[in-house]
């Protein structure tokens, strides 16, 4: 990597009097890639700082969330850097295999064809083709963002050396016992033909219909209520609580199961509420998971009733139908028999879709692979409870302690063909033989591969350690391992989280595979709503990019981003940003001009001026501030407290009380141009993690060195001045108090007035030429009038405003300002004095009419004040 190099800045450093960031961004994030600044030596001495990007899928593209989250990684691993440490952002991306293989069929599907038609091995090399073309968009405009990723080490959760490391796994915990083979009820999509895991469910409330139907004939009748009518032909049992003696006499007993020519028994389970409609539910244990755990006790036959289309495959009248349609066949041939008892439709439940494509998603009996979380899940919990891992915020440990410690075994099958495809072959023979990346696969006659692929989330369970090398002993796995900060939205903490920690543990032998977990919120609009695609809220980032700047959006997204809170964010605040990077530019580009320096020491304490030595103190506090904000991952605060330091500190305050000094030359000038050309090398140090670009191209040009990239992480001298500071908190005082009356009084922010300022006596006396500039006030000449005076900070502001402004249309004016505000408060009074209003009005109504008072009171007492001040006539 190349070092800074030292250089003399050119005396006379220009800068465009505009920034471009369209001319700027593309060229500088080319140049530090091709110089290796972000590429991490696993043989450097340096302390190694590690993040893994959370792998985009190969099908997406940028969004505002990844946005949002590559932004906070880049500022984390920019200050490392620049801090010392031996640096790696490992990027990558995830095959995602549901997702990409529905992508390929949609295009198979344009050209008339199917998967099937194609065959797996076809078809999946139509997916790495697919891949290869259209993949990985994403990881491009990162570039574009100025993610400070190690390129030389991209990953791909298929790449050979992933594909070893899920083989390696698999293996070991089937030989340990963890991954096992069953018929257990899964979560099945009839869309995308495949089990998906608990968390791939999304939850919503549908208007369905709760149908209660009579079963049996005569004494042996009960009553079951479902909204799953069609599952009524798998099933083969009626439960009620062993204690409800109204079904006393029916358990042990077997009731005719209506349109079918079987019978069912009555069993008794304490699983059943009795409170609960009839205290009599139909078990379908093939098609339902409580049921299924009823099946399991009472020894009850496990009938599958539907294909994986949804489709009904038995007894004819309803053979052949989708489910949806069987349903309402089903309650209309119950309706024929008289045993519909009752209908309530709409009836409002939960009812759980497919979270990639929304279908509705059908409990099924199906023979799937399983890993057994029970000691894996166990550990993950334990390494949170003993501070080996850390969750920020901490209160995000309870929805954590609440998943982890309930986990079900997770189902890891899946009937794909794009995928790792499980590593087990069956014999002819009924043999079955795991077979790990070093063993040779059994050969022979009648011997094949198991069909179905692994659940993406397994591959990317390993991600922070197979990217590294395992199962290899590599140099990059011994450096750079366990990695120090994941930070991921907490809507995944079930996705991912926990599988990586349940799989980091158990390969790495109890290390952990990060120390901290920083969890984000969502990315929404500006009125707090989700953003999707089917909405018009939906931003493209890159579209903000082009118009405003990377820098610009970053900032925007680091300043809503408080720990786990969801960050509301819109196109006006993305301007406000921009404008923010253009003040920093010309704000520098003015210093430059006009002396600002890095060359040779600060000067003495002693030759610095109150104003110096106040900016200077303020620069090391925020310095120190924005470093906690860092370590608590408190980024919206940091981005605050350097916004305001550059903005209303430096620019609007130290540059302005400065330009006198500048202005008048000499060795004044020389200080302060030096102790300007300081603050603006530190605050551009610590404002770069956030915003690269304009700060690269300011900082270069002020130091004359190579990149910020690489600089040096800012420290904090404990310099501290009090009474500096205190000095020029008079100042402003002053000064904002005089502008608020000048503001008062409708004069431009330009518009000169004379003067006369009492200083003498008060701090403020070595700041009058200053202050003078600031105010835009003359000297008081032959003729001076004070017909205002200002008492503020310890000094008298006299002015003459005789000449500057319409004295009697201004007392017009306020006069009727005044009635207004009067009539508007007798109004308020008048009704939060009558009890009878009150009695009637809601809340809000009473609330809004007191916000009413306290308005129109400030409005009296200020208007009162311009009045009062006015000059007299």
């Amino acid at each position: 990597m190349t070092e800074n190099t030292q250089q003399t800045p050119a005396s006379n450093p220009e800068l465009p009097t505009q920034y471009a960031p369209a001319e700027v961004e593309g060229k500088l994030y080319e140049r530090w890639v091709e110089r290796g600044y972000f590429t991490a030596d696993a043989k450097s001495d340096k302390p190694p700082y590690t993040i893994v990007i959370p792998p985009p899928n190969v099908t997406g593209a940028l969004h505002l969330g990844h946005a949002f989250q590559v932004t906070l990684m880049d500022a984390l691993t920019r200050r490392k850097r620049m801090q010392g440490f031996e640096t790696l952002w490992l990027p990558g991306m995830d095959h995602a295999g549901i997702a990409t293989q529905n992508k390929v069929e949609q295009q198979l599907a344009e050209e008339g064809k199917s998967r099937q038609d194609l065959g797996r091995e076809a078809f999946t090399e139509r997916v790495w083709q697919w891949k290869d073309e259209y993949g990985g968009r994403i990881l491009g405009q990162l570039k574009r963002l100025g993610a400070g990723l190690d390129w030389s080490r991209e990953r791909f959760t298929m790449d050979e050396g992933l594909s070893k490391a899920v083989q390696t796994i698999f293996k070991k915990l089937y030989d340990d016992e963890l991954i096992y083979r069953a018929e257990r009820i899964i979560n099945w999509c009839p869309r995308c033909l495949t089990a998906i895991s608990d968390i791939e469910v999304d939850y919503q409330d549908d208007d369905g219909e709760l149908v209660s139907l009579k079963y049996g004939e005569g004494d042996k009748t009960v009553v079951v209520a479902t909204t799953r009518v069609e599952t009524m032909l798998g099933d083969t049992a009626v439960a009620v609580h062993p204690d409800d003696e109204r079904y006393a006499h029916l358990v042990g007993k077997r009731i005719k199961l209506p349109l079918t020519d079987r019978t069912i028994p009555v069993v008794a389970d304490t699983h059943v509420d009795p409170e609960f409609g009839t205290g009599a539910v139909k078990v379908t244990p093939a098609h339902d998971p409580n049921d299924f755990a009823i099946g399991q006790r009472h020894d009850l036959e496990l009938m599958t009733i539907m294909d994986e289309r949804g489709v009904i495959t038995v007894h004819g009248p309803f053979q052949g139908l989708d489910r949806f349609e069987a349903r309402s066949a089903i309650v209309a041939a119950m309706r024929e028999q008289g045993r519909v008892v009752a209908e309530k439709r709409p009836y409002v439940h939960s009812v759980g879709h497919c979270s990639r494509c929304k279908t509705t998603v059908e409990p099924r009996l199906s023979l799937q692979w399983w890993v057994k979380v029970e000691t894996l899940a166990k550990a993950a919990g334990d390494a949170v409870r003993d501070d080996r891992v850390a969750l920020h915020p901490k209160d995000m440990e309870k929805r954590y302690f609440d998943w982890v410690d309930n986990l079900n075994d997770w189902c890891i099958s899946r009937q794909l063909w794009w995928g790792h495809r499980i590593p087990v072959w069956y014999g002819p023979n009924g043999e079955m033989v795991c077979v790990g990346p070093d063993d040779e696969a059994p050969t022979g006659e009648g011997w094949v591969q198991d069909e179905d692929v692994l659940d993406t989330w397994f591959s990317s369970g390993l991600w922070p350690f197979s990217t590294l090398g395992w199962p290899e002993e590599t140099p990059d796995l011994e450096k750079f391992y366990s990695t120090d900060v994941l930070v991921t939205g907490h809507d995944i903490i079930f996705f991912w989280v926990v599988r990586m920690m349940m799989f980091g543990l158990y390969a790495m032998d109890g290390e952990v595979p990060f120390k901290t977990v920083a969890l984000t919120g969502l990315v929404r609009d500006e009125f707090g709503k989700k953003m999707s695609k089917s909405n018009p809220n939906a931003v493209d980032p890159i579209d903000w990019m082009d118009a405003y700047g990377s820098d610009a959006v970053r900032f925007t997204l680091a300043t809503g981003a408080n720990p786990g809170a969801d960050v509301p964010i819109g196109e006006d605040w993305v301007k406000a940003s921009r404008n923010f990077a253009n003040k920093i530019w010309n704000a520098t580009r003015f210093a430059l001009m006009n002396g600002a320096t890095v060359e040779g020491e600060l000067p003495p304490v002693e030759q610095l001026s109150a104003t110096d030595r106040w900016i200077l103190s303020r620069l090391n506090k925020t310095v120190a501030e924005v470093d906690a904000f860092y370590d608590d991952f408190q980024f919206a605060k940091l981005s605050d407290a350097l916004y305001h330091f550059a903005w209303d500190e430096v620019f609007d305050w130290y540059v302005e009380l400065s330009k006198t000094t500048f202005f008048a030359g000499g060795e004044g000038a020389k200080v302060s141009g030096r102790v300007l050309g300081e603050v603006l090398d530190v605050m551009l140090r610590v404002l770069h993690p956030i915003v690269p670009f304009v700060t690269e191209t300011l900082w270069t040009t002020l130091t004359g060195k190579e990149t910020l990239v690489t600089a040096d992480w800012p420290k904090d001298s404990g310099f501290r001045d009090d009474a500096a500071e205190q000095e020029i908190a008079l100042v402003q005082q002053v000064v904002t108090e005089v502008r608020r009356f000048r503001s008062d009084q409708g004069l431009q922010p330009g518009q000169k007035v004379p003067a006369e300022l009492t200083l003498t006596g008060t701090p403020l006396a070595p700041h009058e030429a200053a202050i003078r500039q600031l105010l835009r006030l003359q000297p008081a000449e032959e003729g001076f009038h004070a017909t205002a005076s200002l008492p503020v900070a310890g000094a008298t502001v006299a002015l003459d405003l005789s000449g500057t402004i319409d004295v009697e249309a201004e007392r017009k004016r306020l006069t009727k300002d005044l009635g207004a505000a009067e009539k508007e408060k007798a109004q308020a009074v008048g009704k939060l004095s009558n009890e009878a209003f009150l009695g009637k009005a809601p809340d809000n109504v009473v609330d809004k009419i007191r916000g009413r008072l306290a308005k129109a009171e400030a409005d009296i007492e200020r208007i009162s004040g311009q009045l009062a001040n006015l000059p007299q006539s």
